[in-house]
């Protein structure tokens, strides 16, 4: 299948600090692909690489075809990213909010789109109210309205449903993977929610200081571990209760 992202020995150092070590993948077009891993483990800087706001030491991106460090203004516009940790402008309203981010990206017809957003977000009262005023659920949704504002081919998902309530989190899932159903893009999953892993994703990237711990889908992963659940397997990996590839590999090498 093509490859939707294609990820090829990235590396980010920060002095002598390696954030992102030597890190390969492929996402198909339309998969979804999660990445996991502890504080500190590399994810956002993977991210923010991805998206072309940090440069990498060394490596190689392509997304959509395209080279990220040559050619990255030919792909930002097919897309996005939701992230509770981006804000935006608390004087302004939902609906001023997305129609900013609606021009940035060009998007024809933008008030039909903001409206047609509001009802498969279930915005409605809150689409006319200062974003500042809103909930956090609220504003997880308009966050989330951004990030579809332009209909992108590829979605980049930064822990979408932290500190949601149960009932509003889970309602955030059942329209993220309707929507990849819907329209076909790839989406890449930053998460710590494991459950939410297990509903949403075809594929798992483990990561453990900067470095690929493991890969797999998750049913392939929690038999893998011999475990019954992807939060099992991560707390494995967490507490060191299971060798990582890399050091399987030396293993078997050294046999």
């Amino acid at each position: 299948m093509d490859a939707a992202i294609d990820v090829r020995h990235l590396r980010k150092e920060y002095g002598k600090v390696v954030a992102v070590d030597d890190l390969t993948f492929v996402v198909p077009r339309g998969a979804v692909l999660g990445l996991l891993g502890g504080n500190g483990a590399g994810k956002s800087t993977t991210i923010s690489m991805l998206l072309g706001l940090l440069v990498p030491t060394s490596g190689e991106i392509r997304i959509l075809g395209e080279d990220m460090l040559r050619h990255r203004f030919r792909v930002l516009p097919r897309m996005n990213l939701s992230s509770p940790y981006v804000d935006l402008p608390h004087r302004l309203t939902a609906r001023q909010n997305l129609a900013v981010y609606g021009r940035l990206y060009g998007v024809a017809d933008l008030p039909r789109r903001i409206d047609q957003l509001a009802e498969q977000l279930d915005l409605g009262e809150q689409l006319d109210r200062p974003f500042g005023h809103l909930s956090s659920g609220q504003k997880t949704r308009v966050t989330l309205a951004k990030a579809l504002v332009n209909a992108p081919a590829v979605l980049l998902l930064d822990e979408p449903t932290a500190s949601l309530d149960p009932d509003t989190a889970d309602w955030v899932r059942a329209f993220l993977k309707n929507y990849q159903r819907d329209t076909g893009a790839t989406i890449l999953l930053a998460s710590h929610n494991m459950p939410e892993v297990e509903r949403l994703c075809d594929d798992v990237i483990l990561m453990q200081t900067g470095k690929v711990f493991d890969r797999g889908a998750p049913a392939d992963l929690i038999a893998r571990f011999g475990r019954d659940t992807m939060e099992e397997v991560f707390l494995d990996m967490a507490r060191g209760r299971q060798r990582s590839v890399e050091e399987l590999r030396k293993v078997e090498a050294a046999q």
